[in-house]
């Protein structure tokens, strides 16, 4: 009894349940400041990359621009900080995920053209250049109204045409006959209204004055008909009643 009463006392006692929770979350720490301590070293190294590649980058007389490759947010702000503090001017262009820098000298900043293509999505080169610079051009024309270069004289964009053969020489070709042409004729009537008709250039009052006017002069015309022929009706009428009378 005595021999395991002191084997047992020379036992650790198994941890409570807070120290179990005490050395989790101890451990959790020091991994957590393991991953922190291994950012910040990448990023430091980012950081010295930037330096030395902007310095070279300044030395260079013959470069305006220098292109980083696209980078997370974090990243984007250490290359924003670096180009300010060395006097440089940097600007981040694509969509998020595929955003990229671009450090210009301040004595050499992106043209109009430059900004509006990388905007787009293009890539900034000579042709690229070239295609923007004739959009731009056009653009100018168009607006200064001068169409020579367009292909497109003044004189034809201003001046009217003068007749129908012209017209229709100008709308197909010079190989259309006029006999081919469909000639419009006047239609001898709209309906059940003649044509002569839709000349009339009176008025709606007018008219219904000249119509009330001749109903009046028909009226006018036919009282002094009907009055002998109705007076010698009632005449005839009370002479034949008497001798109906007087067969009775």
């Amino acid at each position: 009894m005595d021999l395991l009463s002191s084997i047992l006392g020379s036992m650790d006692r198994p941890p409570s349940k807070q120290q179990k929770g005490t050395n989790m979350y101890e451990k959790q720490r020091k991994e957590y400041e393991c991953v922190k301590n291994r950012q910040r070293e990448e990023l430091n190294r980012f950081r010295t990359y930037v330096e030395e590649r902007l310095g070279r980058f300044m030395k260079d007389e013959n470069r305006h621009n220098l292109e980083f490759q696209s980078m997370d947010k974090v990243h984007r702000s250490i290359v924003h900080d670096v180009s300010e503090t060395a006097g440089l001017s940097g600007m981040s262009f694509g969509m998020e995920g595929e955003r990229y820098i671009v450090v210009y000298k301040k004595e050499h900043l992106p043209c109009e053209d430059e900004l509006n293509a990388r905007k787009n999505g293009e890539v900034w080169n000579e042709e690229t250049a070239a295609q923007y610079a004739e959009k731009r051009r056009l653009k100018h024309l168009k607006q200064s109204g001068d169409t020579n270069d367009l292909h497109i004289t003044r004189a034809e964009k201003l001046t009217p045409v003068s007749s129908c053969t012209k017209k229709y020489m100008q709308l197909f070709s010079e190989e259309v006959k006029m006999e081919n042409v469909r000639k419009t004729e006047i239609n001898a009537s709209y309906g059940y209204v003649p044509s002569a008709n839709k000349k009339d250039v009176r008025s709606i009052e007018q008219t219904m004055a000249d119509i009330l006017t001749k109903k009046r002069l028909k009226t006018h015309h036919k009282e002094p008909e009907e009055g002998p022929y109705s007076t010698e009706v009632s005449s005839q009428a009370s002479r034949h009643i008497p001798g109906a009378t007087d067969k009775a």
